[in-house]
């Protein structure tokens, strides 16, 4: 049971206590009928450390670290996403459909003044935390130092236990990793991630840090809608996932069991670079015990989509209509035509693939091209 204390300011020590005090109308009858995830997150967004960038301090953040429990900008949110799930999973509160679950264990994390005590406990004080309008060379190196490398968190014991788990072989793996072909770098990052050490910090800053210092134009929202007839890894059956990569960022759906014609419709978000890649799709089979099985791959030029957003945004236009297509052929994987809307103020396209270098299988994807001002 939690203790609550009214502070002499008038403040609530207890975020729990914040959202179902008198104090803030939060009744236990009002509890279950009306704390939905969003209103929540709104009355979370009202306290006054978190109405600022944790990392920048850019008023009226609307993306969160999910991972480490802070309100963050959209510039800083890039950075966040290059460093890679492991290591901060982002999201946006407005265009992303949160849970119940989410957003309590986002509460249990303490908002930004509580992280920014603990990550930003041992900042030297030659050094200057960035401002809103900082570079992203020196957002991502203040981030990368914050949540990867942990340099401002405080004792070194307290580090080790923050620190993302590795294995003592982990600079073995990581010559083994460069080895790979690139669907199983990916997929890896995923099943066996591990951190940088400090002292090699200085050393690889150059490379290690391309991912974050990159500008970026906007954001893709992938809604990953399912597979069919997808290639058997478990006997008569596999248990699917799907990562999406985008340069050096990459993300994950959630595995569904026993299941060739698995349906996730679940969207995930990424950053668009200035210079824009293919977006990469990569489908394996999760196991317990074995590595991943690979279930096939595929690559979607996104330039089209990001080229019909700018256009639409320096336009008047307003009824939905179809802004281009990508056109199915023979040099192509597409089922049909990828076509290119706009619905309701959305830039959207429906994607049918079928993945390569595997036996079967097709895959769906919705893309919607985000501005940075959402």
């Amino acid at each position: 049971m939690s203790v609550r204390q009214d502070n002499s300011d008038g403040t609530i020590s207890s975020l729990q206590d914040f959202f179902f005090s008198d104090k803030h109308s939060w009744s236990k009858k009002d509890r279950p009928k009306n704390a939905g995830p969003q209103r929540k997150l709104e009355k979370l967004l009202n306290l006054s450390g978190n109405k600022i960038c944790a990392d920048c301090g850019s008023p009226d953040p609307k993306w969160v670290s999910l991972s480490h429990g802070v309100f963050i900008c959209i510039k800083c949110s890039g950075v966040h996403r290059s460093l890679g799930v492991h290591i901060s999973k982002v999201l946006s509160i407005k265009l992303d459909e949160w849970t119940d679950e989410q957003v309590n264990n986002f509460i249990d994390l303490g908002g930004n003044t509580t992280a920014n005590n603990k990550y930003e406990a041992s900042i030297p004080e030659e050094y200057e935390k960035p401002k809103p309008d900082a570079s992203i060379d020196e957002r991502t190196e203040f981030i990368r130092r914050k949540y990867e490398l942990l340099q401002f968190f405080g004792t070194d014991d307290q580090v080790t236990s923050a620190r993302p788990q590795r294995s003592p072989s982990s600079s073995q793996d990581k010559r083994q990793y460069d080895k790979q072909a690139t669907r199983h770098r990916i997929g890896n990052a995923f099943r066996n991630s591990w951190g940088r050490k400090d002292a090699d910090y200085k050393n690889s800053k150059k490379n290690s840090s391309m991912a974050g210092m990159i500008e970026f134009i906007g954001l893709i929202k992938v809604n990953v809608v399912k597979g069919t007839n997808l290639a058997v890894r478990d006997v008569v059956t596999s248990d699917p996932y799907v990562i999406l990569a985008l340069g050096h960022q990459s993300v994950r759906t959630r595995v569904i069991k026993n299941n060739l014609n698995p349906v996730w419709n679940e969207s995930l978000m990424l950053s668009i670079p200035e210079h824009i890649p293919p977006l990469k799709l990569i489908v394996y089979d999760k196991d317990t015990f074995t590595t991943d099985d690979f279930m096939g791959e595929a690559e979607i030029d996104i330039q089209p989509l990001v080229a019909a957003a700018k256009a639409y945004e320096a336009s008047t236009i307003t009824e939905p209509m179809q802004l281009g297509k990508w056109v199915a052929s023979k040099d192509n994987t597409l089922v049909k035509d990828g076509i290119i809307t706009l619905v309701d103020g959305r830039v959207k396209q429906d994607i049918s693939l079928r993945l390569q270098n595997v036996e079967r299988g097709v895959l769906e994807i919705e893309l919607e091209c985000v501005p940075l001002t959402q």
